[in-house]
């Protein structure tokens, strides 16, 4: 089993040689790293190539465009995905492969920490609420989760692109659910977030993220293949 690394970047130059120093130091290597451009115009790109990662662009601004370009050419079986901001545990990879080896599941979400913030807890009650609005069915969290490609396939297409109007990584989930798939939640698949969009923007995640959180549970779903 091998597993692709996907991480869409804007903008990171302050963080993202963290985020990769990390993906570089798991006890488990992943098979081969993506790193997405979404136009950045700092010194992201240019700390990044330190690193042995595959480059490519996505003209188009906005994360679900960053995320289906990596998800769309990531080569292997399992593709797992964080964000440039984000530092996964030393375990990360050998956690998802893991889980993957150990169940029938289509898809994989781990825990969250905003350090100095509201903590794992405070992220993980959130989650919880998340769960429990969504009919107890577990979320994904684009700065932690995994997915088959077998599954990402099957629902790509049906993926809403419109980040004023979904959560991308919620929305993904509900499609997976959609078609039959399966999510699990593994505890100790753990990341730390910079906690930046919650300093940056107290607004944004405080109130406008619940406001999009139940709008995207609020669509239909149906498939048509």
């Amino acid at each position: 089993m091998k597993v692709s690394v996907v991480v869409p970047v804007y903008n990171e130059e302050a963080i993202i040689g963290k985020c990769l120093k990390a993906i570089f130091s798991q006890s488990e290597p992943a098979d081969e790293v993506i790193l997405v451009d979404n136009n950045c115009t700092d010194n992201s790109m240019k700390i990044a190539k330190k690193y042995p990662v595959r480059i490519i662009k996505e003209k188009q601004q906005g994360i679900s465009y960053a995320r289906n370009k990596g998800f769309d050419r990531a080569k292997y079986e399992i593709i797992a995905r964080t964000d440039s901001d984000v530092t996964v545990n030393p375990n990360w990879i050998e956690r998802i492969k893991f889980n993957f080896k150990a169940q029938k599941i289509d898809a994989l979400a781990g825990t969250v920490s905003f350090p100095n913030l509201i903590g794992s807890w405070g992220a993980n009650l959130l989650f919880d609420l998340i769960k429990l609005a969504q009919g107890n069915r577990q979320s994904l969290f684009g700065l932690n989760m995994a997915i088959s490609k077998t599954m990402w396939q099957k629902v790509r297409t049906h993926v809403i692109m419109d980040n004023k109007q979904v959560h991308e990584d919620l929305d993904l989930a509900l499609w997976v659910w959609a078609c039959g798939g399966k999510i699990i939640l593994d505890k100790n698949l753990v990341a730390q977030s910079s906690s930046r969009r919650i300093v940056g923007n107290p607004y944004s995640f405080f109130v406008e993220y619940p406001r999009r959180t139940l709008a995207t549970i609020a669509i239909p779903r149906k498939l048509s293949f």
